[in-house]
């Protein structure tokens, strides 16, 4: 298709909070008429302080939650984003890793029923192509066979949200939403799985919203960013663009009280070692 993938248009959540006893009630603006869009194949990054509306920004487009105003488009389509839910068309086509992989998958679960359960979306899928394919993307994240038929406290968590990006894939989305993905893992793990990620986008052509407050991480995978500050979009541009001469103060301010990885040293650390 031409045009943005996903592109949004003033977006707005407020959230009504009901006085306590002797309180007024009062009106929160988490996200304030934020406009954006994603391009086939490229990675938006939505970063900001916690509190910002970043994720709140990512479960509207997910439409986890409802907006209060604005408008989303996807592949094109308008979407209703006043109420939400996604529906089985959209479950296809949107998907979202969370920030942590202990929390994020049922531990009752065996990991081929993780992965399969998505796929019971089409009923005429038999339970032996449900478990080829799940054995297919456990292949794609660098997982085994053999981990099939084992239970989430068995991983590690790097592994756990390898098997949360299976999960994501498991219905060939064009549009995965990751919400801070790996700022619950060690730093060697996060140049893994950021690795594994730039590998599925060039794959399987993916377009990715990726929320997160490390700007080692965003600077690493990053095409464009948006730097949201008390709900508001405040800087919007390319990635060299906003790295290499920010225009706004808060986004000056950021970078500069935040501590930076060193991405590329852990790479070529984790290359040696793999070479050894």
């Amino acid at each position: 298709m031409t045009g943005p993938i996903l592109e949004g248009k003033n977006i707005v959540r407020d959230y009504h909070i009901r006085g306590g006893m002797f309180g007024a009630a009062r009106t929160i603006h988490a996200v304030k008429g934020v406009s954006f869009k994603v391009d086939k194949g490229r990675t938006l990054a939505i970063v900001g302080e916690s509190g910002c509306g970043k994720s709140t920004l990512a479960r509207i487009i997910t439409l986890i939650d409802a907006a209060t105003a604005g408008e989303l488009f996807i592949e094109g389509r308008k979407v209703d984003i006043s109420k939400g839910g996604l529906t089985p068309e959209m479950r296809r086509k949107v998907q979202i890793v969370f920030q942590n992989p202990y929390g994020s998958l049922n531990p009752r679960q065996k990991i081929g029923d993780v992965l399969g359960e998505p796929l019971l979306i089409n009923t005429t899928r038999t339970a032996e192509d449900r478990r080829e394919l799940a054995m297919a993307m456990l292949k794609k994240v660098g997982l085994g066979h053999e981990h099939y038929n084992r239970y989430p406290h068995m991983f590690s968590g790097g592994q756990r949200q390898r098997i949360a990006i299976a999960r994501a894939l498991m219905l060939n989305p064009s549009l995965l939403v990751l919400d801070e993905p790996v700022s619950a893992l060690d730093l060697s793990v996060q140049a893994q799985v950021l690795n594994l990620l730039a590998d599925l986008q060039d794959e399987f052509g993916l377009t990715y919203v990726f929320i997160s407050h490390d700007l080692s991480v965003v600077r690493y995978i990053a095409d464009d960013v948006m730097v949201m500050y008390f709900g508001e979009a405040v800087e919007y541009g390319s990635r060299d663009a906003v790295f290499s001469d920010p225009q706004h103060s808060y986004t000056r301010t950021l970078f500069a009280a935040t501590p930076r990885a060193d991405v590329d040293s852990i790479r070529a650390r984790l290359a040696r070692k793999n070479a050894a």
